[in-house]
């Protein structure tokens, strides 16, 4: 596959925190049935490709070991990597991150740093945190030059603005991994990712067209405009929405903010009188949602959350119909194998798309975990790992 890549799938504001877009966002318009927008339109965001795409690769078997889902990929073109190969060890790896801003991020990261220990030949560890600012992950970037990276591994900010620092990085022969978010290039050695934002907004519309009768009432909750993936997120639930008897009473951004959140649920509880399903573009307030729904004295409705331990709990405890579709943060994982695999010499997929697995009720209880903060998720893929549980907490 030879083409540009681009953001394509994160955990919405816990994913996403710090990144900015010039584009417009299609918010819709509340109370329509089935499609938010104009009959026949579809979002600027919306490709029928990639949509198609991400959908068939939800129920692709993927290659690799059945019990570690991070070194799993899904269709992979593998690429040669002998002209990086430096056998023997004694590795120092680099690592430019995005931030560690946000519940997720700060998972993700604490993950990659026990699956660094695991490897005796990385001898050296540099990471610098751009702090979810451009032209510091740029400086960042351009610093590794003269450190002695081995290989460089990038969470970019943003996409389009991170781009040349990254190809400029590449021109240097260190090979550049990229995951989490993408660029605008081919340039990386691979790009790791999940399946990607559409294949996370179908499995929420999908479970309430499911669940909830014709003609109920969809309120959809998104964090923020304009920002590509959380687009798709919402494209893809819109899609499947608008081909459906639901009926769409309100598409509203919360900005990631709990009292907002609650706030917009109970105006709309009170508007509409009945609430039948709530679709999410990212968990982070979902557990705020819920409460909105409790202190109205109201059923709770159908829920699209995420794998958040404190929505969990809550969804096993009030017995509720929810499901959570989710951006793994075990993927933190695989940017150090990929690293590994590449020094090597090793064949590494050009994109390493990774399985992104929801949680059902069906499989709720083994993703419980009890003695985790409410913040920490549950696709941590760090159970197993020899320090576990003490860093995530």
């Amino acid at each position: 596959m030879n083409r540009k890549w681009s953001v394509v799938a994160v955990a919405g504001l816990l994913a996403v925190a710090g990144c900015s877009s010039d584009l417009p966002a299609d918010t819709g318009t509340p109370g329509t049935t089935g499609a938010s927008k104009d009959a026949g339109a579809k979002s600027e965001f919306f490709d029928q490709a990639t949509y198609e795409r991400q959908l068939k690769f939800r129920s692709t078997a993927a290659e690799g070991p059945a019990d570690k889902p991070w070194e799993q990929m899904i269709s992979p073109e593998l690429v040669d990597t002998a002209k990086f190969a430096k056998p023997g060890g004694d590795y120092h790896l680099c690592f430019s991150n995005a931030a560690v801003n946000n519940p997720w991020r700060q998972v993700g990261f604490k993950t990659m740093k026990e699956e660094v220990k695991l490897h005796p030949e990385i001898t050296k560890f540099t990471v610098l945190d751009a702090e979810a600012k451009d032209d510091k992950q740029i400086s960042d970037i351009q610093s590794f030059a003269s450190q002695g990276c081995s290989a460089l591994v990038v969470s970019p900010n943003t996409t389009a603005t991170l781009t040349p620092a990254i190809e400029a990085a590449c021109r240097t022969n260190v090979p550049v991994i990229v995951f989490d978010r993408g660029v605008n290039s081919t340039c990386p050695v691979t790009f790791i990712h999940p399946i990607g934002g559409f294949a996370f907004g179908a499995d929420g519309a999908e479970f309430l067209k499911e669940k909830v009768k014709p003609g109920g009432k969809i309120l959809a909750l998104r964090i923020l405009p304009g920002v590509d993936v959380l687009e798709q997120r919402w494209a893809a639930a819109d899609e499947i929405f608008s081909d459906s008897e639901l009926k769409v009473v309100g598409v509203e951004f919360t900005d990631g903010d709990a009292a907002k959140t609650k706030s917009v649920v109970n105006d709309y509880i009170q508007r509409e009188g009945q609430i039948d399903g709530v679709w999410m573009d990212a968990g982070a307030t979902a557990v705020a949602a819920v409460e909105a729904f409790q202190d109205a004295g109201v059923p709770i409705p159908a829920f699209v959350g995420e794998d958040q331990q404190d929505f969990l709990r809550m969804w096993a405890d009030e017995k509720m119909t929810a499901v959570a579709p989710t951006y793994p943060t075990y993927q933190w994982r695989t940017p150090v194998i990929a690293a590994l695999k590449v020094l090597n010499g090793q064949q590494v997929p050009k994109e390493w798309v990774l399985p992104q697995p929801k949680v059902t009720q069906d499989t709720l209880q083994s993703f419980l975990k009890q003695d985790m903060p409410p913040l920490h998720y549950a696709m941590c893929g760090c159970e197993s790992m020899a320090g576990y549980p003490a860093p995530w907490k």
